[in-house]
């Protein structure tokens, strides 16, 4: 197959690197891009929303699997969908909506694919009652490194290495997927302002059982006894009954609107602490000290980032660095110390999320476990911010916590085999599968996977 010699890079634009992109059409393009991918291997590749270098390949192949994006069969009775892996969230949105099912978890974007989703093991505003993305899929065909294409069922242990594998295990052809029911195209959505991190905490706790989704916005450039500052906004989706009699003439349709594209490269330093400082004063500001019932698009709930076509340019030429990790619950001064420590250090941040995590997911490399995850962008060209992320992931680590590989580009190796306990349990079975690692990434290189 043609082949473009290409820079590749994730969604934060950090760590670019050339590779062989090779696009397949068919399953049988696939496999013999797998058989022929040289010595430097290769990896599967969706669309390029991986924030790190999961899904790149120095000087090796990269399989760009956008091409293989076919529904193939819908159970409208039974709630379930198989497809390939390179259809998108936003693709199944559109065909699944009309017929009154939903994905069962997405994550702050819908351009992700099936693929991806699997590969990441994506976790979204519902982990605390629906776990991540792989608890819902009943199977998927995987293409190995010898060519051929197996049938992985929910609770094998090659099921469980490709959870949340970051692609290493194999190929990703298709999968089936258990999907979420509803009665409409919207939320029904309660937002409240918390006072400090610690009032967070407490209303995350005592009432995010009623709530099948909630994520909280954190202000980490509030200090003293506004630290952690946040808006908390939770829903569910609309019944029917709660649409005007307009909107129940098309209760289930999908319209997520975009909005224009920033230039192609802003001026670096934008995003100045004095410029984030006033965003986030005004966004908590105009939140409502307590709302209740308000109706959103499924896009405002879910993606308000997606109707801008590439945001991720507003950081300008050196890109951005999203962390995310998880502690457990009993682990929440760790938390705190972190929250405090980004505020001292006046993180430039105007995206920072908190979310409450359910039970641990199957995959030996998952990474939501029981209790918080904290994820924050931040401009990769600010000073000392490697010294600083260093010095968070040993605090993280020594937590019992992790954090997250589908958006990492700068953890050091030694502190993975703390953070992931089926480590070894992984690499023997990629050793087994796969003894010439056809299937190789610059994360996996970096971080000895």
């Amino acid at each position: 197959m043609p082949a473009d010699t290409v820079s590749v890079t994730g969604w934060g634009r950090t760590a670019p690197t050339t590779a062989r992109l090779i696009r397949p059409r068919t399953y049988e393009e696939a496999a013999a891009a797998v058989l022929d991918c040289g010595t430097r291997g290769g990896i599967p590749r969706g669309l390029g929303r991986a924030y790190g270098d999961a899904a790149q390949n120095a000087g090796g192949a990269v399989f760009d699997m956008t091409g293989l994006d076919r529904v193939h069969a819908i159970d409208a009775d039974g709630g379930t969908v198989l497809c390939d892996a390179g259809v998108s969230l936003h693709r199944l949105m559109e065909v699944l909506l009309p017929l009154g099912w939903f994905v069962p978890v997405t994550p702050g974007t819908r351009y992700v694919t099936v693929g991806g989703a699997i590969g990441a093991d994506i976790h979204g505003k519902n982990h605390h009652v629906s776990g991540s993305f792989t608890r819902h899929v009943l199977s998927l065909e995987l293409l190995t490194a010898d060519g051929e294409i197996r049938t992985v069922s929910r609770g094998t242990a090659l099921f469980d290495a490709t959870a949340g594998g970051m692609g290493l295990t194999g190929v990703i052809l298709t999968a089936t997927v258990q999907l979420q029911p509803v009665e409409t195209s919207l939320m029904s959505v309660d937002t409240e302002r918390a006072r400090d991190l610690d009032d967070l905490m407490a209303r995350l706790t005592a009432t995010d059982h009623r709530y099948r989704y909630s994520v909280a916005w954190i202000d980490l450039l509030a200090r003293g006894a506004a630290t952690g500052r946040a808006v908390l906004t939770r829903g569910e989706h609309a019944p029917l009954d709660a649409l005007s009699a307009r909107a129940r003439r098309a209760p289930l349709s999908f319209r997520p609107g975009r909005l224009p594209a920033p230039p192609a490269f802003l001026p670096e330093g934008l995003l100045s602490r004095r410029i984030v400082g006033c965003f986030n004063e005004l966004w908590y500001r105009k939140a409502p000290r307590a709302r209740t019932g308000e109706l959103q698009r499924l896009a405002t709930f879910f993606h308000p980032l997606d109707g801008v076509p590439h945001w991720n340019r507003i950081y300008g030429r050196g890109g951005f660095v999203q962390y995310q990790f998880a502690v457990g619950h009993g682990r929440e001064e760790t938390l705190r110390r972190i929250v405090r420590r980004l505020s001292q250090s006046r993180c430039p941040s105007f995206l920072a999320v908190l979310k409450r995590f359910g039970d641990a997911d199957p995959g030996w490399l998952s990474f939501p476990l029981p209790g918080w995850t904290l994820a924050l962008d931040i401009p990769a060209g600010l000073p000392g911010l490697g010294d600083l992320l260093d010095e968070l992931d040993e605090e993280v680590a020594a937590a019992g916590g992790r954090v997250y590989l589908a958006k990492d580009s700068r953890l050091r190796p030694e502190l993975l085999a703390g953070m992931y306990p089926r480590l070894d349990d992984f690499r023997a079975l990629r050793a087994e599968l796969d003894p010439r690692a056809v299937f190789t990434s610059d994360l996996s290189r970096r971080l000895g996977l």
